[in-house]
């Protein structure tokens, strides 16, 4: 497996697109091989492999009224195991549940060791963003009254297709469709706390690392799928990712 950028213009189609190979990984200084391919060539994995993917629990106040309650004061975190980590195009497999959800989410990704970082000084420690899948089996979520078990499965936690770099993510379209269907439609401008303010909290309760996500919670609109499914989170200046659904 080997670490690449991706080049071209935003928007084009993958044929106009390549992969320009990284020697070694992107945090630090960037240096290239020289070797490129044309992006249909390569197959994409999950962009990161985290040390932990920390996750933050009614994060927009929409979601937190279609759970039944309202947000909290303060971010709720919980952790996903780096297990559950998956790739664009790689099978979400279904354990025995009544009903797994799909949760899209803008995912960040830590570029650089945080610890009791104030808010301002946030933005210092982020290599990038991608988009995010945050499956839930909901009956286990409730049933234990906490998160490990039924957010907890392989392959529930899709990332990808790439760590986009260069954009904005304070307010970006953030959809999940499912087979085609439109199912959630938010904006990161309406999440209660944004993302300085959740890497500051979040580091001052444990050290943020290089390679670590942060899943900075879902729209409304959350729902179950089911196998034959298809899920595709897309955020806006990022991308699409897209996985089937399987039965485990």
């Amino acid at each position: 497996m080997l670490w690449g950028t991706v080049e071209g213009e935003a928007g084009a189609p993958p044929a106009n697109l390549t992969v320009a190979a990284i020697d070694g990984h992107p945090f630090g200084a960037i240096a290239f091989t020289g070797e490129r391919w044309a992006l249909p060539e390569v197959r994409l994995v999950a962009p990161i492999l985290p040390s932990k993917v920390v996750c933050i629990g009614k994060n927009y106040a929409d979601h937190a009224r279609e759970m039944g309650g309202e947000a909290p004061p303060s971010p709720v975190i919980f952790l996903k195991p780096s297990t559950a980590v998956t790739g664009p195009g790689d099978p979400i497999r279904l354990p025995p549940s009544d009903r797994v959800d799909h949760e899209a989410e803008l995912a960040v990704v830590i570029g650089a060791p945080a610890r009791d970082v104030p808010p301002e000084q946030a933005m210092r420690h982020v290599l990038g963003y991608t988009c995010g899948n945050d499956v839930t089996a909901r009956d286990q979520q409730r049933a234990d009254v906490q998160f490990t078990r039924g957010k907890g499965h392989d392959s529930f936690c899709p990332l990808g297709p790439w760590i986009e770099t260069a954009i904005d993510a304070s307010d970006v379209r953030v959809t999940a469709r499912v087979n085609g269907d439109l199912r959630q439609d938010g904006r990161t401008s309406q999440m209660i706390h944004d993302v300085p303010a959740l890497i500051s909290f979040m580091s001052h309760v444990m050290t943020l690392l290089p390679g670590d996500v942060i899943m900075t919670g879902t729209p409304a609109g959350v729902g179950p799928i089911v196998a034959g499914d298809t899920v595709t989170v897309e955020i806006e200046g990022i991308g699409a990712l897209s996985n089937p659904v399987v039965a485990k």
